[in-house]
């Protein structure tokens, strides 16, 4: 069995990595489906982000969904042919946020494809891999593998739209149509968001925002002036969700949000400086919006009842041979929005 491994910046390698034998409660998934993240992009061009880097290779790849090929001798939630979506968190259920319910904050979290700690957890982007039970969540049978494998991002954007609170007929801005800022887009829409509004600064990405359900999109690479409606009275915006990380969108959103409405921050974009005294006088609620939890099998409810329709974000698929056309497509924002592997043609 075969494994897209890293070795160094622009240095991907097919290498052999037979699946584990699984324990009593393991299964053995066969993927059929693996999507490239943003995270996957930086280890792909910069070998890292942040303090975050590559110390040793590693196999690339969390948002994946297979069908499960054997199972453990106590495992009752799937059987074999059954299609799974591959949660890749692994929380450890007992340190202190683990127990308070906050298992996405756990500090011994050991989470697919990813160099925070040494030696790296290795990821998903291979042939066939073992897991714990708790982390194959099954869909329904009819689903396309390419579709399950965005229950990973998908429940990031329903732990954002959660963050915000309830949005029934209120008016939502989202920030950044990246992958994750559709698909808040999405999950925005099913909570009830009456107005949804999305600016980015590419209209390739914005056409797809529309898709997905956003009723007004603007393009502001050019600067927010067609945003002026919405500065007016301190702010018409009840909810902001800032998907893109920039410091000048953050600051928009803090003038377009009412006071007392609630800003949630979804992109990192490192250190950013904050006009306090908007904050303070508007009264603004600000919240950070990390990973997911019990949103994972939510979004593979969704997903699996056809609740949505998220395969406007779907953009290419590539043979793990062509990883590296893959990750070039990937790259391209004008091109490209989510680009999967075939790890198999039963997808």
């Amino acid at each position: 069995m075969r494994a897209i491994v890293i070795h160094a910046p622009h240095d991907l390698r097919l290498e052999s990595m037979p699946a584990a034998t699984p324990g009593p409660r393991d299964v053995v998934v066969q993927m059929g489906a693996g999507g490239i993240c943003g995270s996957d992009l930086h280890y792909f061009h910069q070998g890292g982000f942040g303090v975050v880097r590559l110390r040793e290779p590693m196999v690339l790849g969390h948002e994946v969904a297979g069908t499960v090929k054997a199972v453990g001798t106590e495992v009752t939630a799937v059987k074999v042919g059954d299609k799974v979506a591959v949660n890749p968190s692994g929380p450890c259920g007992e340190c202190e946020y683990c127990r308070r319910g906050l298992r996405n904050q756990c500090l011994d979290m050991r989470f697919f494809g990813s160099a925070m700690r040494f030696p790296h957890v290795q990821g998903a982007f291979r042939e066939e891999m073992t897991v714990p039970e708790a982390q194959a969540v099954k869909v329904a049978d009819d689903v396309d593998l390419t579709l399950a494998a965005l229950c990973e991002p998908f429940a990031v954007a329903l732990h954002a739209v959660a963050q915000a609170g309830d949005l029934t007929g209120k008016t939502v801005l989202i920030s950044g149509c990246g992958p994750i800022g559709c698909l808040v887009i999405a999950a925005a829409k099913l909570a009830g968001a009456e107005t949804i509004i999305a600016t980015d600064i590419a209209p390739e990405t914005l056409a797809i925002a529309a898709r997905l359900g956003a009723t007004r999109c603007v393009d502001v690479s050019g600067g927010t002036e067609a945003l002026a409606d919405l500065a007016q009275d301190k702010g018409r915006v009840d909810v902001t969700l800032e998907c893109s990380g920039n410091g000048r969108a953050l600051t928009s959103a803090i003038e377009l949000t009412r006071p007392r409405g609630t800003i949630v921050l979804i992109g990192l974009g490192g250190e950013l400086p904050l006009p306090m005294n908007a904050i303070v006088a508007k009264e603004l609620n600000i919240a950070g919006s990390f990973r997911f939890d019990e949103e994972f099998a939510r979004a593979a409810e969704l997903v699996s009842t056809r609740q949505v329709d998220l395969s406007p974000l779907l953009s290419g698929s590539f043979p793990i041979e062509e990883a590296d056309a893959a990750f070039a497509l990937a790259s391209d924002r004008r091109r490209a929005m989510k680009v999967h592997f075939r790890f198999s043609e039963a997808v």
